[in-house]
């Protein structure tokens, strides 16, 4: 969705909340989270300011992943939540926008920013790279492929 920030980026002192929510069927085009099924919308929730003539966006990113176990291929629930906050600039001179630096920006076209966009992004690079269903999970036995969490195979005690 996108939003107007222009009142904000033009007078300081502004404050304006953001409150949005991207639909799991749309989740479900996004290429950049692709192999995750949501179970709830991811939401964007928090407030852009304006001190001192420097916009900032501070939001959370909540959501709830239907996954499985990179251990044990079990499917489970789980609920993210994740803060950050962005500077909203209108354009960035002499930088290149794939530069890994520009997490930190949100850059204003036509005065304008995409929620969506921002808080896919958040979600992304906040995931956690290994989904387990548990810290302890203890996965499946290499040899006859157990559920070693609920028996114990006696093949990891040779």
């Amino acid at each position: 969705m996108l939003m107007n920030v222009k009142a904000v980026l033009n007078i300081p002192g502004t404050e304006v909340p953001v409150d949005c929510a991207v639909s799991p069927e749309r989740l479900e085009t996004v290429t950049q989270i692709h192999g995750y099924r949501f179970v709830s919308p991811l939401t964007l929730k928090g407030v852009i300011r304006n001190r001192a003539g420097v916009a900032t966006l501070q939001a959370q990113v909540a959501c709830t992943l239907e996954l499985t176990c990179d251990r044990c291929l079990k499917p489970f629930t789980r609920d993210f939540c994740y803060e950050g906050s962005h500077v909203i600039v209108r354009n960035l001179d002499n930088a290149d926008e794939d530069d890994a630096d520009m997490d930190d920006y949100v850059i204003a076209r036509a005065e304008s920013i995409d929620t969506d966009e921002i808080a896919v992004s958040d979600l992304v690079l906040e995931l956690p790279s290994k989904m387990l269903c548990r810290e302890d999970c203890k996965g499946l036995c290499p040899v006859c492929g157990a559920d070693r969490n609920e028996v114990d195979c006696g093949h990891m005690s040779e």
